[in-house]
């Protein structure tokens, strides 16, 4: 039987034959990950379980990124039982401090996912990884706990929906405004226990930053995963990120049967927005109206890569933030940090009146160094815009892509860079 991506990645980590949709296969997972929230009640239920050792301390991954650097006593004490934990089991891949990242950026950029494997984390953008061509996606605590101790976990074979994105890329569109189309499109329950199957020449000349980007989202439509074929372009990032040796590409079979397939053309297309409070609310940027904002963030495990701050830097390069906006700048990891620096984008961020912070998931969930009171207007390049998200329940936030929350942060009201 031809098989889709999702089902020949499941294929290649179970003894038992993957066939139709619906089908239960039990498969050995690559790699476990989970954060400063999630880990600690993963810890609580392998303690539970009767649990002694991890299965593979080289394939546990703990990232302390969504409250840290810890603001309060709460969150150091996540941490902490983090780390006695880590340091318990000899874990190899116990990120804090200084070497710590956005996990969901610090995994790819270490090398520690990549092609054909299958990541299970306690968190739900852990789908991001599929932008690697990897089967990644999110599962509660305690599931996470029974993969750190045995090894495998059990899956429902997802049906597919095939996206397919034609034409020509306008100078404005990023990749974040091809996955808000599709959730636009189809609602953010319209993939649900869905993998999305991404391809089309847009998808082919798309650099995996972007590719990331859109995995990374899979999940706010519902998606169990979202996929992309292993290429040259995969198996180029993978080389000069700790994956080497990489030869054959990964494809779905041709016949492959799909549920249903969703097709854009992307020319003359303008970015967009996803207003409050549903990523689904999507409209185009010049149809958003002139609101006046006060915060802008640029970052996260969606758009916080090197790509995402050459973005907006070109945007903001000799012009400065409008008054009474806040735009906050968040690289994702250490090491996309120091490449801004060194590019000289933290003097075009710093001259335009913007505030630079370290790697950290901050305000996108509402924890720290940026959260909206009542009333407050935000763009933001992360990943949700629920009610409260962000902070106040009387807060709004819009998700859009890096030139477009720079134009935002510059003009003072919701626009895209041909509007400045």
């Amino acid at each position: 039987m031809p098989k889709t991506l999702a089902q020949k990645i499941l294929q290649a980590h179970t003894e038992e034959t993957v066939g139709r949709p619906g089908q239960i296969v039990r498969c050995r997972v690559s790699m476990v990950l989970a954060n400063d929230i999630t880990a600690p009640l993963a810890v609580k239920s392998f303690r539970a379980m009767g649990a002694a050792r991890v299965f593979d301390k080289d394939k546990v991954a703990f990232v302390m990124d969504h409250f840290t650097p810890q603001k309060d006593i709460d969150s150091a004490n996540q941490v902490l039982v983090c780390r006695k934990f880590a340091e318990e089991q000899g874990l190899t891949h116990y990120y804090e401090g200084g070497n710590c990242g956005v996990e969901h950026a610090l995994l790819p950029e270490l090398g520690l996912v990549g092609p054909g494997d299958i990541v299970v984390g306690a968190d739900s953008h852990t789908c991001t990884y599929g932008g690697l061509g990897a089967f990644a996606t999110g599962l509660g605590s305690t599931d996470v706990a029974s993969a750190m101790a045995l090894g495998d976990i059990w899956f429902k074979v997802p049906p597919t929906i095939r996206v397919r994105y034609t034409g020509v890329m306008p100078q404005w569109l990023r990749a974040k405004d091809l996955i808000l189309m599709l959730i636009g499109e189809i609602g953010v329950d319209g993939a649900l226990y869905r993998a999305l199957e991404f391809d089309g020449p847009v998808i082919d000349a798309l650099d995996v930053e972007g590719r990331l980007t859109m995995a990374n989202m899979a999940i706010e439509a519902g998606g169990k995963v979202g996929l992309f074929g292993v290429d040259a372009v995969t198996r180029a990032y993978c080389a000069e990120h700790g994956r080497p040796g990489l030869t054959e590409d990964l494809k779905a079979d041709s016949g492959a049967e799909y549920e249903r397939e969703v097709c854009f053309d992307v020319t003359g297309r303008e970015p967009v927005v996803a207003c409050p409070h549903l990523p689904e609310n999507v409209k185009p940027v010049s149809q958003v109206g002139n609101l006046p904002i006060q915060q802008v963030i640029i970052g996260s495990c969606t758009n916080g890569r090197i790509s995402d701050m050459r973005d907006a830097a070109v945007v903001l390069k000799g012009r400065k933030v409008a008054p009474g906006v806040r735009c906050i700048v968040l690289p994702a990891t250490p090491a996309v940090w120091k490449q801004a620096m060194k590019e000289g984008l933290f003097e075009i961020f710093t001259d335009a009146g913007c505030i630079v912070g370290p790697p950290t998931c901050g305000p996108c969930l509402g924890g720290h160094m940026g959260i909206l009171g009542d009333g407050e207007r935000a763009v933001a390049t992360t990943n949700r815009n629920f009610r409260g998200r962000m902070g106040s329940l009387e807060s709004e936030v819009y998700l859009a892509s890096p030139v477009v929350a720079a134009a935002s942060a510059v003009a003072g009201v919701i626009a895209g860079p041909d509007q400045l």
